[in-house]
């Protein structure tokens, strides 16, 4: 049986996860499209069940274990997945089966990428924000995010931290406080978003798909707003952009915390996972800009250097972004950049 601090803390992230349908569904007001009612209902729907678990128990107190960490992050991500494919459910357009919806809520939530959506260019902005905002949320983690704005929740925050974050990193606080360790990792997040997308948006593309592919970049998930993904924009500059930011993003965030921290880039150097990181992906790129030149895939040397490093580094980073595509490409190619991506 679940305990009452369980359900209290998930009636909350509830509440709070509620909050980000209200962007979208201004956008759907905004431009009139049929997202208005799917997301005005999903919302609805949303707090009103974490008001439901909220409410008859905001009173208790009771100190959360570490297995009640575990228990809430595994709940919370089975409930999130399900409440935010309602927008995508109850949208008339595109019109998906509760499994199509989610499948696409959670490849966006898990920042997998991959979606059953054709005709993206066709959808409505609402939507196609939706999409691109699921892959920033579950990019950082949104119960990370919660531990940084609830106070409530500094209670027992440590072990909710823990099971929500990977890596060898995650028992070591940045700061003295869990709650200020996870708004320093949300701070540079956020700052890498909004510096991803005044970029884009400086180097031509609107605000709108500077923001979502912003989003999407940032979370290494690869989501676009173009059926065509980063090759509806047809830019080398766009391109390289992407790519500096995709090798940012995919670095630990706790080791740009410390490189903001000592204002020294020098602890990228110093870190083996970095160095480990930049030395494949860098052999990588060398093997497919060879084989590239070498079975002339592409017309000029500076088409085959502008595919071929992007789509190393999307594919290498997990982004999963794409130009041009592969059919043009030596059929092993592919297959060896998607080892790569494993390793």
């Amino acid at each position: 049986m679940l305990s009452t601090a369980v359900l209290k803390i998930l009636g909350v992230l509830l509440v709070m996860f509620s909050t980000t349908l209200l962007p979208p569904l201004v956008i759907a007001l905004m431009g009139h499209d049929s997202g208005v009612t799917a997301f005005a209902l999903a919302y609805l729907a949303t707090i009103m069940s974490g008001l439901l678990l909220w409410l008859p128990l905001r009173h208790k107190q009771r100190e959360l274990r570490v297995r009640d960490g575990f228990l809430i992050v595994v709940l919370f991500w089975t409930v999130l997945a399900v409440f935010g494919a309602l927008p995508l459910l109850l949208s008339p357009d595109p019109q998906l089966s509760m499994t199509d919806a989610l499948f696409e809520s959670m490849s966006g939530l898990t920042t997998t990428g991959a979606t059953i959506l054709t005709g993206i260019d066709s959808l409505p902005p609402s939507i196609l924000y939706y999409r691109q905002q699921l892959q920033w949320l579950g990019g950082m983690g949104i119960i990370v995010l919660a531990v940084a704005v609830m106070p409530m929740l500094g209670v027992g925050g440590m072990q909710l931290y823990r099971a929500e974050t990977p890596g060898p990193m995650k028992d070591t606080k940045l700061t003295p406080r869990i709650t200020e360790t996870a708004k320093a990792l949300w701070y540079i997040y956020l700052g890498l978003t909004v510096s991803c997308g005044l970029a884009y948006w400086l180097s031509g593309m609107s605000i709108f798909d500077a923001v979502g592919h912003a989003f999407s970049t940032v979370a290494i998930g690869g989501f676009s707003t173009h059926d065509q993904s980063m090759g509806f924009f047809d830019s080398p500059t766009i391109s390289l952009i992407a790519s500096g930011f995709m090798l940012i993003s995919a670095v630990n965030f706790a080791l740009h915390f410390t490189v903001v921290r000592a204002r020294s880039p020098r602890a990228y150097l110093r870190d083996p996972e970095v160095r480990a990181f930049a030395g494949f992906v860098s052999l990588v790129i060398l093997i497919t800009l060879v084989i590239l030149l070498f079975w002339n895939v592409y017309s000029s040397i500076g088409d085959t250097l502008w595919h071929g490093v992007f789509q190393v580094i999307s594919i290498g980073t997990t982004t999963g972004f794409t130009t041009t595509g592969f059919h043009w490409w030596p059929s092993f190619l592919p297959v060896m950049l998607i080892i790569m991506s494993a390793v």
